[in-house]
C-alpha cells in the first residue's frame, strides 16, 4: 500500500535522533500491517531498525529480545531453557508466510495490540516486561508487563513519543515447562483463542488466555490448581465483556475453548 500522506521517513543513528511524539508520526519496524492499509493521519515514519540493536541477547537475568528482532531471527532461537520451544509454535500461529517472517518484527507484533498477535500471546505467558524509551528523555524511561502494555484491541499504554525498546524473559519463566493450545474456525485459520500454561521450579502455575480476549490475562497459582479452581478463576478474571468477538469467533464459543484448553493444559503440566 503506497502512504500517500507520509513526507518524511527518518533514520535515526541514535537515541538523541528520534523526533519529538506526535499523532502524525509513526514508529516503523517491519512495517508489515503499517504498508498493508492507509494511514492518512500520518506524515512521518521513524525506521527504528537504523538503530541496530542486536536481536537477541543473554543476560544474567534472562533474554532480552530486541523489540526489532524478526519474528524469524525468534522462532530459530537454539537453547536450552525449556521454555524457548513456544518460540516456533507462537510464531506458526501468526499466520503468516516466511516471507512475513523476515520482515514482521516483535516490538511491532506487540505495540500493534491485535487479539491474535502471537508475540503478545508468547511474552505475556514467559513474564516478558517492556523496556520503553520515554519521549519525554532517558530520566522518564520505564518498564512495565506485556500483559498490562497491551491494553485492547488496537490500544496499548505507549504514548505519543514512546518507544518500546525491549522485551525481558526472566530466567525463572524460560526454565519452566510450558503447553501451548492454539485454536481457530480452521486448521489454517487465525487465532481464536491462544492459551498458555507453565508450571515453573518453584511450582508456580501460570495460565495466560490470549486472541480470544480483547487483551491477554494471566492467571496465578501458588500450585496446580484442580478443575473447578481454576474454572472458578476464569469466570472470575475474564469478565463477559472481556471475550473478543469477531468473524473469527463468537464470545461464548471464544470462552468455551479457551475454557477447555485451559483443562487440557492443567492435565498436561500436573
Amino acid at each position: 500500500m503506497d502512504l500517500g500522506t507520509v513526507d518524511d521517513i527518518l533514520l535515526p543513528g541514535s537515541r538523541a535522533d528520534l523526533p519529538p511524539g506526535r499523532t502524525d508520526t509513526a514508529v516503523l519496524a517491519g512495517g508489515t500491517w503499517l504498508f498493508s492499509e492507509k494511514q492518512d493521519h500520518l506524515a512521518t515514519l521513524v525506521d527504528v531498525t537504523a538503530l541496530g540493536w542486536e536481536p537477541l541477547t543473554v543476560t544474567e537475568t534472562g533474554l532480552e529480545i530486541a523489540a526489532t528482532c524478526t519474528i524469524e531471527t525468534l522462532a530459530r532461537y537454539s537453547s536450552p531453557w525449556p521454555a524457548t520451544a513456544l518460540f516456533p509454535r507462537c510464531a506458526a500461529a501468526l499466520l503468516a508466510s516466511f516471507k512475513i517472517w523476515k520482515t514482521a518484527t516483535v516490538g511491532g507484533n506487540i505495540a500493534l495490540a491485535l487479539p491474535a498477535g502471537a508475540m503478545i500471546s508468547l511474552t505475556a505467558a514467559l513474564d516478558g516486561v517492556g523496556q520503553v524509551w520515554s519521549g519525554d528523555g532517558p530520566d522518564h524511561d520505564y518498564r512495565i508487563a506485556i500483559a498490562d502494555l497491551v491494553t485492547g484491541p488496537h490500544e496499548n499504554a505507549l504514548r505519543p513519543g514512546d518507544v518500546l525498546r525491549s522485551i525481558d524473559i526472566p530466567l525463572h519463566a524460560l526454565q519452566s515447562r510450558t503447553a501451548m493450545r492454539k485454536l481457530a474456525l480452521s486448521p489454517l485459520g487465525r487465532s481464536a483463542a491462544v492459551v498458555i500454561g507453565r508450571v515453573d521450579d518453584d511450582g508456580e502455575f501460570v495460565l495466560t488466555v490470549s486472541a480470544s480476549t480483547v487483551r491477554p490475562f494471566v492467571l496465578r497459582f501458588p500450585g496446580l490448581p484442580t478443575a473447578g479452581e481454576l474454572d472458578d478463576a476464569l469466570a472470575a478474571t475474564i469478565g463477559p465483556q472481556h471475550w473478543y468477538d469477531d468473524p473469527h469467533g463468537a464470545p461464548d464459543w471464544r470462552r468455551h475453548i479457551s475454557c477447555t484448553a485451559a483443562q487440557q493444559i492443567r492435565e498436561e503440566l500436573s
